[in-house]
């Protein structure tokens, strides 16, 4: 089957919401094709080197994982594991694997499949890793029958069950088959070894992803679908009119304005819910003129915050670190406001007391509520005399430039979603020095920072984890590495045909293909 990229929309798309035979197929079947319109391309498909929300929506549905989380209030449930027991210390986890899960090539997904993963995660120290680094070494996981696995912890780690659906579960066989040189990481940079419910048909880097139902899908309670697209769409504006004309199905990066304009269109569901997903504007803390951290307090009392929620639309300003609510959200922090006297006198006594200089931001093409905060903060440096250089990147160069210091713009604006409701998630993943080189931390490092983050995911007292999150909020903000931006409304847009569609505020852009239905 082949389909030209100018008719994807006009053709795939429309004979999906129809519900008539795919074009060009062979099989009589009626085919229920769902598009979800992205802004960002998918740039590796190995389950444990990437991340991101566009490979994680790959993930989510090419492989399966011991347990899942659904629902709002988001819960864990069972997925591979059956079942699991947990000793009192909370240091020693037991799963029961459900017999019926099989990998794509109908071999199941045993203990030892399940040991395999875990320690080639570790082994490459990559991808999600960060979320059990310190927590998990490689004798942690043990098989101890084939439908058995034990799990036990370093140290005490209160969130693990909710980053297991993060840790994704791979065929053996078929990744030693291609282990190469470097463990499989060529071979799964653009194929798939999982037990999910769906398979990698067609990829086409920059323009989309096709995703095809295997034959015997070994979870119940699936939906209709027999397919999905990951359709690459830049502009936000351009989603949300295919989604208006029906030429997709869900679009996941919709703007304020947008969701206006689709407000009470006929055929369309808007989504706006709170989530703990942040933006914040990172600084190169690491080289160049905002290694000064004092120039960075200038630019965060001269930033525009008013202009900043003007623009966001549906959305609160942050305060600090976290998103607010969050367990160890601490609401009597102070932090910077707009304040040109405050700005000016920290300019004062940086290495550039006069500013002069002129510093970079780059941000992902097609993102134009980032666009807009691009031209705040330009105006906002305007006023110490500091000019801003503004281009756009797509999402692989994007976060490729933060491999380093001297490849890292000076500022580096990110969304950052919470996988699992745990301060822990958004403060690891966004000021511990194990992720300088990534995108959710480039290059911000400090050992009392990672001392706080490091004891506070191993406490177990929930008194005591407060304490040490307000400790950790209150060293962040003095060393101003980030402009704290907003928390935002999650917006999203679906046809009124898609079936069975549930919020969840833990990662709700990436999307569970296999509950779904189109009507």
């Amino acid at each position: 089957m082949a389909i030209g990229r100018r008719s994807v929309l006009t053709g795939s798309a429309t004979a999906a919401l129809a519900g008539m035979a795919w074009p060009g197929g062979a099989s009589a079947q009626t085919r229920r094709t769902l598009i979800v319109a992205s802004g960002q391309d998918i740039p590796n498909f190995d389950p444990h080197v990437a991340t991101g929300y566009s490979p994680s929506f790959a993930f989510r549905n090419l492989y399966d994982t011991l347990v899942a989380v659904v629902g709002n209030p988001p819960r864990v449930v069972p997925q591979l594991a059956a079942s699991w027991t947990v000793t009192p210390d909370g240091r020693e986890y037991v799963f029961k694997l459900d017999p019926a899960a099989r990998f794509e090539d109908g071999s199941p997904v045993d203990a030892a499949a399940v040991k395999y993963s875990f320690d080639r995660l570790l082994r490459l120290n990559k991808g999600n890793v960060w979320m059990v680094a310190g927590v998990l070494d490689a004798t942690s996981v043990t098989v101890i029958d084939p439908a058995t696995v034990k799990i036990r912890l370093i140290s005490p780690f209160a969130p693990f069950l909710e980053v297991l659906p993060w840790i994704w579960v791979v065929n053996p066989k078929v990744v030693e088959a291609n282990k190469g040189a470097d463990d499989g990481q060529t071979f799964l940079r653009g194929a798939a070894a999982g037990s999910g419910a769906f398979r990698l048909k067609r990829a086409e880097a920059g323009n989309l992803y096709e995703f095809e139902m295997v034959a015997k899908p070994w979870r119940p309670n699936g939906g209709n679908l027999t397919g999905a697209i990951w359709k690459i769409t830049r502009e936000a504006a351009t989603q949300r009119l295919m989604v208006q004309r029906g030429e997709a199905h869900i679009a996941l990066d919709l703007t304020s304005e947008d969701m206006d304009t689709l407000k009470d269109r006929p055929g369309v569901r808007l989504v706006m819910e709170p989530d703990f997903r942040t933006f914040q504007i990172k600084m190169n803390t690491q080289r160049g003129p905002l290694a000064d951290r004092n120039l960075r307090k200038a630019i965060s009392y001269a930033f525009n915050y008013q202009g900043m929620l003007d623009v966001a639309g549906h959305a609160v300003l942050m305060q600090g670190p976290l998103p607010n609510g969050i367990f160890g959200f601490d609401d009597t922090l102070e932090v910077y406001r707009t304040d040109l006297d405050k700005a000016r006198d920290y300019l004062a006594r940086s290495a550039t007391p006069k500013g002069g200089v002129t510093l970079t931001m780059t941000y992902v093409s097609g993102l134009e509520q980032i666009r807009r905060w691009s031209l705040v903060l330009l105006d906002s440096l305007a006023k110490l005399d500091i000019k801003l250089e503004v281009k756009q990147q797509l999402w692989p160069e994007f976060s490729g430039s933060t491999a380093s210091p001297a490849t890292t713009p000076d500022f580096f604006p990110i969304y950052q979603t919470a996988n699992y409701a745990d301060p822990d998630n958004l403060a690891w993943a966004g000021f511990h020095s194990s992720r300088n080189g990534n995108w959710s931390n480039p290059t911000y490092a400090n050992p009392k920072v990672d001392a706080l983050l490091a004891a506070a995911r191993s406490e177990t007292d929930p008194a005591k984890r407060v304490a040490l999150y307000k400790q950790f909020q209150q060293v962040v903000v003095d060393d101003a590495p980030d402009i704290f931006g907003v928390l935002e409304l999650r917006k999203l847009a679906l046809r009124t045909n898609v079936q069975n569609y549930v919020f969840s505020p833990v990662a709700a852009n990436i999307i569970d293909l296999y509950p779904l239905s189109l009507g």
